[in-house]
């Protein structure tokens, strides 16, 4: 779902494990706050692959600074953004047309193309259906 491959979602996995929370529910976080998720979440890219070119490209700022690493974690407060020259690609300008009346999740906020991280995401904001404890019962072996 997030195009992680395995040794990166093993690197997750363990850094979840280390938090106080619900080990399953910190790796979500975790999951969800990746930078190539927020843009797809934003309503930037109409899918996550799209969304990872866009930052691999260099198409996408974070706090007014280029980033170029899809997996950059997001925090509260950051402001992700798109270069004014992607803005004007046709595809972004379609997008945020057919995208006007979607909604965001809550712990997102949009105006045009930038979007500011208001909060962590929480098992709720997460649309797919996905059992995280059979994931943690899995890797904790």
């Amino acid at each position: 779902m997030y195009g992680v491959l395995e040794r990166q979602f093993q690197r997750y996995y363990v850094l979840a494990s280390k938090k106080k929370e619900a080990t399953g529910e910190a790796l979500l976080e975790l999951l969800e706050t990746r930078l190539d998720n927020a843009v797809y979440r934003l309503n930037l890219a109409s899918s996550r692959q799209q969304a990872r070119q866009l930052v691999s490209h260099g198409h996408v700022f974070v706090n007014n600074k280029k980033v170029t690493i899809p997996s950059f974690n997001v925090k509260i407060g950051d402001i992700v953004s798109l270069s004014p020259k992607a803005s004007n690609f046709d595809f972004i300008k379609k997008l945020q047309e057919a995208t006007k009346e979607s909604t965001i999740p809550a712990w997102l906020e949009k105006k045009a193309t930038v979007g500011k991280i208001k909060s962590n995401p929480g098992r709720e904001d997460i649309d797919v259906e996905v059992n995280e404890r059979l994931i943690v019962e899995f890797y904790s072996r």
